[in-house]
């Protein structure tokens, strides 16, 4: 039998070369011996991953195959993918059958595989080769060898090739020519034999087959004639070399010339893949070195001696380490080479020293490369350098962590080294402390010098902070004007003041400018302690803030400490925000309306809108309460042109029920007047609601005049022209100037209640209330009063000349149908 004909050690090796083959070209590869009589296989070897149905399928198609043989079958691959090499003896008996498909990754459909590449078709014909070879070798069942006879003549012989084959004579006619001839030229043999170059070609084409068998008679051995692109008969492009070769008989004589033309694409693709690699390998970005399997060097790419300095000729035969920097232990090469060996790779960083001593980081990924046999055969290294990449990675970090302007920790820096001292005073049982610093009034800085002027201001006062600490504690810039000092280790309060006038002292000197002007600054800061106030840095940097924030309500240039309180009232501020954004969405305010009166006769003359708020949960809300919150967080604008049309709409809602009134005045709060579009605003809320601009007063008061003046005025005239009535609320508590009230369109000023609320008994006020009165009659302007709520007032302001007045004595605000007393119809004070 075949199987036992073959020694142990051939099958072991044949069972290694099939699995090799296998995995290196995807390949699925059975070898089995044919018994014809029986008509059955059995399997001497199979590829160490093939699966057992894809092996029956590989018999079952190799059975197929050997009862078509009588058909003169032509191809060696079957209708199901699988491709077949037949091994007989001597005598031409079928011994074994090679069959190999493409690695099949449907399991569900074994009987379907792809049709083989033509690499995996010569790598199996290699294969079937070396196993005839082998057999014609053994003796097989002790036969003794015989001289066997074949009755093929020349013309079977070249047909059984696919290549080109013909022969020409002396005289350059053709005599024979094989199968796959006719199929390429288009003719049969009847029309290329006995023809010449010239009868077949044209003049060109058969100029250059004559030279090319003339260069290989004049040779005298077989020589590549030509190498061409060419369209085969299947109109696919393909490579073909023209081999020739003289012909001479037993005497040595020359008789003709044989050619032959082949296919040679997977060559040249073979060659270009080489010589891409070769450029690839030279002009790589990367450095790549590549070693023996002992270490020494065999090869380097120009990329290696650009990054290392080290040229070809002075690392060939050395070890690699010659770049050695000497930063890395042996322990950190003794797990590289073990994970090298152990997994074939190897990927890191690894600081290595340039030719001129110059120490650089390097990302290298080293590779083993392995022969048939699994064995190591050489070492391929490819590396980078990543010098830049490093210094971009510090600068980022540094930017991570670092403010760019001061360098001091930034907040994420700051917040990491707290959560670290924070642990170590948890241990040790000690105190730490939270200073915030905020710079009062620094925005002036920025927009009345610019903000390059204020950058440097920032760093002098991170140098100065620096200098007055000690090198325990820690400063970072969390931003703007903003600095963050921690105290460790604080053994009491005192020493927390200690270092609070350690810093104020930093403000006392000027800040001196390039062009030598001076500039002095004061700063509000708050203290927040470990553990009293706060177990970890977010809320000692939340309290801390909010202690700077109370030093700011207390005059600025202040410090304080944290109060639990504090966190009390940031809550209550906070739920009150969140209130105030759903009270506009859901219309929880309303308006009430005071009523103004001649202090002439006490005649109704008009209403001065005020907004109420009632909330569902938090009950009634103070304006003094909201109003603010609503100019911080950018409510007002809302919250203003919603009282505008309120007011404006139950104007015309009384016009038409046959009421009258003077006008209804709405307070104007400055943050609207510095909207560009207030005035178009008002028209279009007048336009709206219907209501005529006779009825209707702004109130504005005389802080408004300190933001853009000019803007202001021009603003407030346009509103004149429209025919609103103007007037100057709370007049005495801000810092008009004179010279902009005199240009101002207004008709009223306002006498605040904080002035009105001690006369006639405060001597100081009533001066103040005689000349609010004389001012405004000099400048022609009606003057009212607010707040009145007794009789001796309204006397005082009756003598002095007031002409108008609204108060508790009168009225207090009400809601629109309780003001009937106030609002006469039309024919009943006619």
């Amino acid at each position: 039998m075949l199987k036992e004909a073959i020694s142990q050690t051939q099958l072991g090796e044949w069972q290694q070369e099939i699995n090799d083959i296998s995995a290196e070209f995807r390949l699925t590869i059975t070898f089995n011996q044919i018994d014809v009589t029986a008509h059955r296989l059995q399997a001497i070897c199979i590829s160490q991953s093939a699966k057992e149905r894809t092996c029956q399928q590989h018999q079952i198609s190799l059975l197929h195959y050997i009862g078509t043989l009588n058909d003169n079958a032509e191809v060696n691959q079957s209708s199901t993918g699988v491709y077949h090499q037949l091994i007989r003896d001597e005598q031409g008996l079928l011994l074994a059958g090679l069959s190999f498909s493409a690695v099949n990754d449907d399991l569900d459909k074994p009987e379907l595989f792809a049709p083989l590449s033509a690499i995996q078709i010569r790598i199996a014909d290699m294969l079937s080769s070396a196993i005839r070879v082998y057999l014609s070798s053994i003796d097989l069942g002790g036969q003794p060898n015989v001289n066997v006879t074949h009755d093929v003549d020349l013309q079977a012989f070249i047909d059984a090739f696919d290549e080109h084959i013909w022969i020409k004579n002396l005289d350059g006619f053709y005599i024979a020519c094989n199968k796959s001839v006719e199929r390429a030229w288009r003719k049969s043999k009847e029309q290329i034999v006995g023809k010449n170059d010239h009868d077949l070609f044209d003049m060109r084409t058969a100029e250059a087959f004559i030279q090319g068998d003339e260069l290989a008679i004049n040779t005298g051995s077989p020589v590549v004639v030509s190498e061409c692109e060419e369209v085969d008969a299947n109109y696919n492009k393909v490579w073909l070399e023209t081999i020739k070769a003289p012909v001479k008989d037993d005497q040595g004589q020359l008789t003709g010339v044989i050619g032959m033309t082949r296919n040679i694409a997977e060559h040249k693709e073979a060659q270009e893949q080489l010589i891409l690699a070769a450029n690839v390998f030279q002009n790589a970005v990367e450095g790549v070195v590549i070693t023996d399997k002992e270490g020494n060097i065999t090869d380097i790419n120009q990329a290696f001696t650009d990054i290392t300095g080290y040229s070809r000729d002075e690392v060939l035969g050395r070890n690699p380490n010659i770049l050695s920097s000497g930063r890395h232990p042996k322990s950190f090469f003794e797990r590289l080479w073990n994970t090298l060996l152990v997994q074939g790779k190897w990927h890191g960083e690894i600081w290595n020293r340039r030719k001129h001593g110059a120490i650089f980081p390097q990302a290298i990924t080293i590779s083993a490369v392995f022969d048939k046999q699994n064995i190591i055969q050489y070492y391929v290294a490819v590396f980078a350098d990543i010098s830049v990449q490093k210094q971009n990675e510090e600068k980022l970090k540094n930017l991570a962590y670092f403010d760019p302007l001061t360098q001091l920790p930034n907040r994420m820096q700051f917040m990491s080294l707290v959560e670290q001292e924070l642990n170590h005073s948890n241990r040790a049982k000690k105190q730490l402390a939270i200073l915030f610093l905020d710079i009062d009034f620094f925005k002036h800085i920025n927009d009345s010098l610019g903000h390059v002027i204020g950058d440097e201001i920032l760093v002098e006062l991170a140098k100065r902070l620096s200098y007055a600490l000690s090198d325990f504690d820690v400063l970072a810039r969390l931003s703007g004007d903003e600095f963050v000092v921690m105290l460790p280790g604080i053994m009491s309060t005192d020493s927390v003041t200690s270092s609070v006038d350690r810093i104020r002292s930093v403000f006392e000197r000027p800040f001196i400018l390039d062009n030598s002007q001076s500039v002095r600054l004061t700063a509000s800061m708050g203290v927040a302690i470990y553990p009293s106030d706060g177990d970890d840095h977010d809320s000692l940097l939340r309290n801390a803030d909010a202690a700077m924030h109370r030093a700011k309500l207390d005059g600025r240039n202040n410090y304080a400490f944290y109060t639990e309180s504090m966190t009390r009232q940031a809550v209550e501020q906070l739920k009150l925000q969140t209130a105030l954004h759903h009270a506009l969405a859901n219309d929880d305010f309303y308006l009430v309306y005071q009523p103004k009166l001649t202090l002439k006769d006490l005649s109704p003359c008009g209403f001065e809108a005020l907004i109420r708020w009632h909330d569902p949960i938090l009950g009634d809300i103070s304006p003094a309460a909201f109003i603010p919150l609503a100019e911080k967080i950018g409510l007002i604008w809302d919250i203003g042109l919603w009282v505008l049309k309120t007011a404006c709409l139950q104007g015309v809602e009384w016009l038409t029920q046959g009421k009258t009134f003077e006008r209804i005045s709405v307070n104007v709060a400055s943050l609207q007047l510095q909207r560009n579009d207030f005035v178009d605003k008002v028209r279009q809320i007048l336009l709206e609601t219907g209501l005529p601009t006779k009825h209707l007063e702004l109130e504005v008061t005389e802080s408004c005049m300190m933001h853009n003046p000019e803007a202001m005025i021009h603003d407030l005239k346009l509103l004149g022209a429209m025919g609103i009535a103007l007037s100057i609320d709370d007049f005495g508590t801000g810092y008009s100037s004179l010279n902009y009230l005199k240009r101002l369109p207004i008709d009223k000023l306002k006498i605040d209640q904080s002035f009105v609320g001690d006369i006639p008994h405060d001597v100081n006020n009533t001066a103040i209330a005689k000349a609010v009165i004389a001012l405004g009659h000099a400048l022609n302007l009606q003057i009212i009063a607010e707040g009145v709520e007794t009789e001796e007032q309204a006397d005082f302001l009756r003598r002095n000349g007031c002409d108008l007045a609204q108060g508790y004595l009168y009225s207090r605000p009400r809601l629109p149908d309780a003001l009937t007393e106030f609002l006469p119809l039309v024919n009943a004070r006619e």
